[in-house]
């Protein structure tokens, strides 16, 4: 059942991840690179590192998360990298 769980886990890790490189819209990858971080975490659970997945849930999914959002916030009206 474990081994299913990992399998799971990784194939969504992957596809969140090409979800997050093809989007067109910036705030959509920054959501789906948040859940790929959180993923990450779970993973991290899974393999017995507890330390290692605070860390990640508290840098990787908080702080970067918001850094993108406030980043993309600042810019000219949130289009940051979009043809206009």
């Amino acid at each position: 059942m474990r081994m299913i769980l990992e399998i799971v886990l990784g194939l969504l890790m992957v596809f969140t991840g090409f979800m997050a490189v093809e989007s067109k819209k910036i705030i959509h990858a920054v959501i789906f690179l948040s859940f790929l971080s959180m993923l990450a975490v779970v993973g991290f659970v899974m393999m017995k590192a507890p330390d290692v997945a605070v860390t990640e849930a508290v840098i990787g999914s908080g702080l970067v998360t918001a850094l993108f959002i406030f980043t993309l916030m600042a810019s000219k009206d949130g289009k940051a990298g979009e043809e206009q």
